[in-house]
């Protein structure tokens, strides 16, 4: 995309988008920021006859240089899909959708899940990064059933460490089919290391879906509070 953006404003353009996502995830709701001469035109159309055909500029507008896509945001929303069906998943899903062998109780997740909220340091979720903090605050997880029965986690938090939400529903789906305790990833979280038991599950069944930000008042702000590195 860089590439792409470089040669229709006539220069090298840094693309800087709101997540880094593991390599494999889908994003239907990705936000990204570029600096362009002034004057330039942004018009989503005449970009997405330049780009390839697997990504596509639904909105494009002139903000002011308050704005960042990544430190600007307040939260960033996932979903992740699993059919626990015997026949597998529709095959025309098959890329979206992780085929699990057992069924699954979403009521054990969705309680697995209660104590995981809210600011924690997930370090035994997460692939390590020198001198990047993993303390998160998560916001929301969830697990329900869409109208073809597949179970689909929707998880929310400020922002989200390396391999964190592909962790997490590795510890829960052995919850969901009973081999582990409801209280098995908090105990995990509280432990502060790694379980050899949690399985960082495929990220093509992850899709990032949405990024919120708040008022344009408060772009430059929340940049400032962002780039603090957190303890927790």
């Amino acid at each position: 995309m860089q590439r792409v953006l470089g040669h229709l404003y006539g220069g090298p353009v840094q693309v800087q988008c709101a997540g880094r996502t593991d390599a494999g995830v889908h994003a239907r709701g990705q936000v990204a920021h570029v600096d362009v001469p002034r004057g330039s035109d942004v018009d989503a159309r005449r970009m997405n006859r330049a780009l390839p055909d697997d990504v596509r500029v639904l909105r494009s507008e002139i903000v002011s240089r308050d704005f960042d896509a990544r430190f600007s945001a307040i939260w960033r929303r996932y979903s992740y899909r699993v059919c626990d069906d015997g026949l597998g998943p529709d095959p025309l899903a098959r890329h979206q959708v992780l085929a699990w062998p057992r069924p699954l109780d979403l009521a054990r997740m969705n309680a697995a899940a209660v104590p995981l909220l809210g600011e924690h340091d997930f370090a035994p979720f997460c692939k390590q990064r020198d001198f990047a903090t993993t303390v998160r605050g998560l916001q929301r997880l969830e697990w329900v059933r869409d109208e073809s029965d597949v179970a689909v986690m929707t998880i929310q938090a400020d922002a989200f460490c390396h391999s964190m939400v592909r962790s997490l529903v590795g510890a829960l789906l052995p919850v969901g089919d009973g081999r582990r305790p409801v209280d098995w990833p908090t105990k995990i979280l509280a432990s502060g290391v790694k379980d050899s038991g949690v399985t960082t599950m495929p990220a093509y069944p992850l899709i990032l879906e949405e990024v919120g930000y708040p008022a344009p008042r408060e772009w430059a702000a929340r940049q400032e509070h962002t780039r603090v590195r957190r303890e927790h």
